[in-house]
């Protein structure tokens, strides 16, 4: 008999959920990652049994429960800790398990703001990456709270621009290293918040016009992206539909990303990338 692969256990550690359509297919953002991840383990011949993922609400479960579900000891839990556990961050952090019929949005929050379960999760952050025993992925929020927990600034973009829908992120040469070998990704981006700079030690991915860091490397630590890989047309669609009628977004930004929202993206070698750095040895 072949031998038995160690399975990969991830956990989801959310600080928003998905809206209207985007929440009934999928329920919370560890079931868009979750079906990012299965994408992802198809096309590099990864049987997706051996993916064992996990959602924890980094919001309104803030270390709630720990001990139990939310984390055990200071990174040991069994969701987050020691070598059982890789954690894949879109908004970074610990908590209990996430009930689907809960609101744990981010929305009104940011990744430099001192709000209690902001400050406990860049705190938490730190001690993962201090122990150095379970790797990290930071996706947008998480690539933000990465940035402040390695003391880079966070802060708002200049004139509060954003950048929105499918966009392109410039590679460096270690970006193309670990994303396919191209020039520049495509990608889905929905913020305007920006680490402003690579904090030290760290490798630098890439950039683009409006946003410098736009990913960030340790090997065989941490990985992260500005941009959203999850993100697929039909979400971004209703974000930007959405954002539209709360005039977050003018007609002129929505028109302009409504244009690119159905362009090619690189979402899915990204996530490729995220499984190879995460069952590297």
């Amino acid at each position: 008999m072949p031998p038995t692969r160690t399975p990969l256990r991830l956990a989801i550690l959310e600080a928003d959920t998905p809206i209207g359509r985007a929440r009934a297919k999928y329920g919370s953002y560890g079931g868009v990652f979750t079906s990012l991840l299965h994408r992802a383990a198809d096309a590099s011949h990864v049987p997706r049994e051996r993916l064992e993922i996990t959602g924890w609400d980094v919001v309104d479960g803030a270390a709630e429960e720990e001990g139990e579900e939310g984390g055990g000891s200071r990174g040991h839990g069994r969701g987050v800790g020691g070598r059982e556990a890789e954690g894949v961050s879109e908004d970074g952090g610990r908590g209990r398990r996430v009930d689907h019929r809960e609101s744990a949005r981010a929305a009104g929050f940011n990744a430099f703001g001192n709000d209690a379960w902001v400050v406990r999760l860049v705190e938490f952050v730190k001690e993962v990456l201090a122990q150095g025993r379970v790797k990290v992925v930071g996706v947008c929020y998480g690539h933000q709270i990465v940035g402040r927990a390695l003391g880079a600034k966070v802060a708002k973009s200049e004139g509060g621009a954003w950048e929105v829908s499918v966009c392109q992120v410039v590679q460096t040469e270690k970006g193309k290293e670990l994303f396919g070998g191209k020039d520049a990704l495509s990608i889905f981006q929905m913020h305007k918040d920006l680490v402003y700079h690579y904090p030290t030690g760290v490798e630098e991915l890439g950039s683009s016009g409006p946003c410098k860091v736009q990913g960030m490397y340790v090997p065989k630590k941490v990985i992260t992206v500005q941009g959203h890989p999850e993100f697929t047309e039909e979400i971004v669609a209703e974000l930007l539909e959405k954002r539209r009628e709360q005039m977050i977004f003018s007609e002129e930004i929505y028109g302009e990303a409504m244009a690119r929202v159905g362009k090619p993206h690189d979402g899915v070698m990204v996530a490729q990338a995220f499984l190879k750095f995460l069952m590297e040895e």
